[in-house]
Protein backbone atom coordinates (compact mmCIF):
# COMPACT_ATOMS: atom_id res chain seq x y z
CA UNK A 1 0.00 0.00 0.00
CA UNK A 2 1.04 3.61 -0.93
CA UNK A 3 0.51 7.03 0.58
CA UNK A 4 -0.48 10.12 -1.14
CA UNK A 5 -0.74 13.32 0.75
CA UNK A 6 -3.11 15.99 -0.70
CA UNK A 7 -3.19 19.63 0.14
CA UNK A 8 -6.76 20.49 1.67
CA UNK A 9 -7.68 24.22 2.91
CA UNK A 10 -9.27 24.71 6.05
CA UNK A 11 -11.49 27.50 7.17
CA UNK A 12 -14.06 28.46 10.20
CA UNK A 13 -17.30 29.26 8.55
CA UNK A 14 -18.92 31.54 11.22
CA UNK A 15 -22.27 31.00 9.73
CA UNK A 16 -21.94 27.82 9.74
CA UNK A 17 -20.36 27.50 13.06
CA UNK A 18 -18.36 24.44 11.27
CA UNK A 19 -14.79 23.78 9.90
CA UNK A 20 -14.71 23.26 6.13
CA UNK A 21 -12.47 21.82 3.78
CA UNK A 22 -11.55 21.86 0.38
CA UNK A 23 -9.19 19.64 -1.54
CA UNK A 24 -7.80 21.27 -5.05
CA UNK A 25 -6.37 18.22 -6.56
CA UNK A 26 -9.69 16.45 -6.17
CA UNK A 27 -12.19 19.19 -8.04
CA UNK A 28 -12.61 20.64 -4.73
CA UNK A 29 -14.05 17.85 -2.54
CA UNK A 30 -15.28 18.83 0.27
CA UNK A 31 -16.68 18.66 4.14
CA UNK A 32 -16.47 19.47 6.96
CA UNK A 33 -16.82 18.89 11.56
CA UNK A 34 -18.09 21.38 14.42
CA UNK A 35 -14.31 20.95 15.68
CA UNK A 36 -10.66 21.21 13.43
CA UNK A 37 -9.47 17.37 14.18
CA UNK A 38 -13.52 16.29 12.86
CA UNK A 39 -13.18 18.31 9.87
CA UNK A 40 -9.95 16.97 8.85
CA UNK A 41 -10.80 13.47 9.91
CA UNK A 42 -14.11 13.60 7.62
CA UNK A 43 -11.80 14.93 4.74
CA UNK A 44 -9.64 11.78 5.57
CA UNK A 45 -12.15 9.72 4.80
CA UNK A 46 -13.76 11.40 2.25
CA UNK A 47 -10.49 11.17 0.49
CA UNK A 48 -10.34 7.44 0.52
CA UNK A 49 -14.34 7.39 -0.81
CA UNK A 50 -13.24 9.06 -3.51
CA UNK A 51 -10.43 7.21 -4.68
CA UNK A 52 -11.95 4.05 -4.15
CA UNK A 53 -14.95 5.43 -6.60
CA UNK A 54 -12.13 6.41 -8.98
CA UNK A 55 -10.51 3.26 -8.95
CA UNK A 56 -13.92 0.94 -9.04
CA UNK A 57 -14.37 3.31 -11.69
CA UNK A 58 -11.40 2.74 -13.72
CA UNK A 59 -10.02 6.18 -13.60
CA UNK A 60 -6.40 7.48 -12.66
CA UNK A 61 -6.61 8.25 -9.10
CA UNK A 62 -5.34 12.09 -8.69
CA UNK A 63 -2.27 12.81 -7.44
CA UNK A 64 -1.87 16.24 -5.16
CA UNK A 65 -0.96 17.94 -8.42
CA UNK A 66 0.12 21.30 -9.24
CA UNK A 67 1.60 23.30 -5.88
CA UNK A 68 -1.46 24.52 -4.39
CA UNK A 69 -1.28 28.58 -2.83
CA UNK A 70 -3.46 30.54 -0.70
CA UNK A 71 -2.90 34.49 -1.50
CA UNK A 72 -4.87 37.89 -0.09
CA UNK A 73 -6.18 39.84 -2.68
CA UNK A 74 -7.01 43.70 -1.46
CA UNK A 75 -10.11 44.73 -3.09
CA UNK A 76 -11.91 48.45 -3.34
CA UNK A 77 -15.25 47.92 -1.61
CA UNK A 78 -17.73 50.53 -1.72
Amino acid sequence: MTTQTYKVILEWDSEAQAWVTYVPALNLLSTFGETRDEAINNTREAIVGYIEATTKEGLPIPTSGAETELVDIEVAVA
